[in-house]
């Protein structure tokens, strides 16, 4: 009897079942048991109301913030706290620094944050992981070196001076959407976390610390030798940097005479920004750093701790939380970790559209009640995109629970395409908010083609230059795996390239392809992610795999393969290009390695057969994958991108249903009989 979730007597028959790759021991029937396996799981990790979520993990800064915002506040539970240190201590390096992502280099932000929130919870400079922060730090460049966000942290607690970091001041937010510099020039994920800390820049906040738990220690040749300023572009003298740092040597001037004419009315306007984006939303912006900024923010303006406002912002944040008093397999000590979001549209699109390929019937109820679910979380506000884009209706999905105010054009791509997985009962309905959906996204297009994530054209280069823009997340620039990604989706709903829109996004793709063959992935690590979103993209559009760009990006794929017959990239391409496409096998990023060779019509090499045999090999029993990295204490490589060079991701279940998409690809293209016999 046929078990298969999928139904196929191509792919059941016997003879379909022998090896068609001798030479490697691959048959058919591994990849069929492969895929119902891992169908199989994922069923099974469906929540009740329909939806995927899987965890986002992150790096030690979120558990040292969370220990900074609670002893600024005098709040935290005690017991959670302890196993925030031991959380922080997990993700120490050899050098005794931490970093952005499991085997990268110490970070000095990371160092700072880290060593003062061990010293926070009481442990004395003297102790050795201390001395070996404290040593890396320094060699760094010390708190001096640190970035602007940092800084007005440690501001806070007096370690650092208000009058040397870069003015974040509010009144900001006071210009009008005509004027060039407005808040809805910078990216939606700036604009969150920047409005609550402008609050804060403008109220001075401080806690005084006792003598014991202070960091002048970090400063090189101590605190009082240490030029806190900011220096000049002495490279160029009439520079957009020196025109930013001239404009905050001004702002500080300003401060100190109190000359802020504005400031009562950019307080007033600040606040009801952040209270306004508090609805219709799981925290402000429903990101960590927002979130935390946001409730500091709620304390310098005179709210109480037991305010509505105060207490659904600590329970928003608290939400994020992981605890773990009886550790994990990995790391069986007790820890308390925090994601920096939740991502279940995002998951549970990818879910679903997946399980779209592999064939499960498209009215099977748990693929219904997941689109029903995704149909239940479509926005209809005008949120901060329509501040740039004007007279469209909203139609658009979120990343997270809930976040009316910022909506992306990559959710709504995928959650486009996995609406076509199910024939859903309420037919017309889907329909109309597909095609609604649609003409959202046409708005959302860039003028050079190509779609971006929150807004449209936020390109201002120049706004990188302001001091405190040193974050490098100012703008929000159109990218080629959103653009990829939305080609894909659009060809699913009849869209070709006689649409002068889809040909224009073609030809933006087209321009931005690497010397080398590759693209350049914003949202995912790093160029396997945008070169097989661009090659699936281009496929659906029916653009010849003959032609140069794609065979050239398939070469440039089977060239990076590593000797094990995977596929991986570290994030520090991001820092390094010439690492392109190096770095350990995982399996999301041997999934992504093989779907752009797919796209490209590679069936027959061998690149492609150890890739699906690597995959297989790897699977778990119950169908599962793992991207653990070997002595990082249960860490996962990170394949998700957050910021390029600031922050990176590991998504739980992109080693899950990326796999499971390669897999279903590699099936069909055998049962069409693409393959060698």
């Amino acid at each position: 009897m046929n078990t298969s979730p999928f139904n196929s007597q191509a792919a059941t028959s016997e003879a379909a079942k022998q090896p068609r790759f001798g030479r490697l021991d691959l048959s058919l029937g591994k990849v069929i048991d492969g895929i119902d396996r891992s169908v199989n799981w994922l069923l099974g990790q469906q929540h009740e109301d329909g939806y995927w979520c899987g965890e986002l993990e992150a790096d030690s800064m979120l558990e040292a913030d969370y220990i900074f915002v609670h002893t600024l506040l005098g709040t935290g539970d005690k017991g959670r706290l302890e196993r925030c240190t031991n959380e922080i201590l997990r993700h120490q390096n050899a050098d005794g620094g931490w970093s952005l992502y499991p085997g990268g280099p110490s970070n000095v932000n990371y160092g700072v944050k880290c060593y003062l929130a061990l010293k926070l919870m009481g442990w004395n400079a003297d102790n050795p992981v201390l001395v070996r922060a404290r040593e890396n730090v320094l060699s760094l460049g010390g708190v001096v070196a640190c970035n602007t966000f940092t800084k007005i942290y440690l501001c806070t607690l007096g370690q650092y001076d208000y009058d040397a970091v870069p003015a974040v001041p509010p009144e900001i937010i006071l210009f009008p959407d005509w004027f060039y510099f407005n808040i809805y020039q910078i990216s939606a994920w700036s604009r969150a976390i920047l409005v609550p800390l402008s609050i804060i820049y403008a109220n001075k906040p401080f806690r005084k610390l006792a003598p014991e738990q202070q960091i002048d220690e970090l400063f090189v040749g101590g605190r009082n030798a240490a030029n806190l300023h900011l220096p000049w572009d002495k490279k160029y003298i009439f520079s957009w940097k020196n025109v930013f740092l001239f404009a905050d040597r001004v702002a500080h001037w300003a401060e100190r005479v109190h000359l802020r004419p504005l400031r009562k009315k950019a307080l007033k306007k600040a606040e009801r920004w952040m209270l306004e984006h508090f609805e219709n939303s799981d925290g402000l912006g429903a990101i960590y750093p927002a979130m935390l900024n946001a409730i500091v923010a709620l304390n310098c303006l005179g709210y109480s701790k037991d305010d509505p406002q105060v207490i659904r912002a600590m329970d928003e944040f608290e939400k994020l939380g992981i605890d773990c008093p009886n550790g994990t397999p990995e790391y069986p000590t007790p820890t308390f970790r925090m994601q920096p979001c939740f991502s279940p549209v995002w998951d549970t699109a990818q879910v679903l559209s997946t399980f779209g390929d592999v064939g499960l019937p498209k009215s099977d109820p748990r693929l219904i009640k997941a689109a029903d679910w995704l149909l239940s979380k479509e926005i209809r506000y005008k949120g901060d995109w329509s501040h740039n884009v004007k007279n469209v209706d909203a139609s658009c999905w979120c990343f997270f629970f809930n976040n009316d105010h910022q909506p992306d054009v990559d959710d709504t791509g995928e959650v486009l395409l996995a609406l076509k997985a199910v024939d859903n009962p309420r037919e017309r309905y889907q329909h109309e908010v597909s095609q609604r959906a649609i003409d959202w996204v046409f708005a959302m297009q860039c003028k050079n083609g190509g779609w971006a994530s929150f807004d449209k054209d936020n390109t201002k280069k120049m706004f990188e230059s302001i001091p405190f823009a040193d974050h490098n997340a100012m703008i929000d620039p159109p990218t080629v795996d959103i653009t990829g990604r939305i080609l894909e989706m659009l060809a699913s709903y009849g869209y070709t390239r006689r649409d002068k829109r889809v040909e224009k996004a073609v030809q933006f793709i087209l321009k931005e392809q690497e010397s080398d063959g590759s693209w350049f992935g914003r949202w995912g690590v790093n160029y396997l992610y945008g070169t097989f979103l661009v090659l699936r993209g281009l496929q659906a559009m029916e653009y010849s795999y003959l032609e140069p760009a794609v065979q050239q990006a398939a070469e440039w794929i089977r060239m990076v393969q590593n000797a094990d017959g995977g596929w991986g990239e570290t994030c520090g391409t991001y820092d390094d290009p010439n690492l392109r496409g190096t770095g350990p096998s995982t399996p999301s990023q041997t999934a992504w390695a093989l779907l752009g060779l797919l796209a490209a019509n590679d069936t027959r090499s061998d690149s492609v057969a150890k890739g699906i045999r690597w995959l297989i090999e790897r699977q778990h029993e119950d169908g599962s994958w793992d991207e653990l990295a070997p002595g990082r204490h249960g860490e996962s490589y990170y394949t998700g991108t957050g910021f390029p060079t600031v922050f990176y991701l590991g998504y739980h279940l992109y080693k899950q249903y990326f796999p499971l998409l390669a897999l279903t690809t590699y099936r069909k293209a055998m049962e069409r009989g693409e393959l060698d016999a």
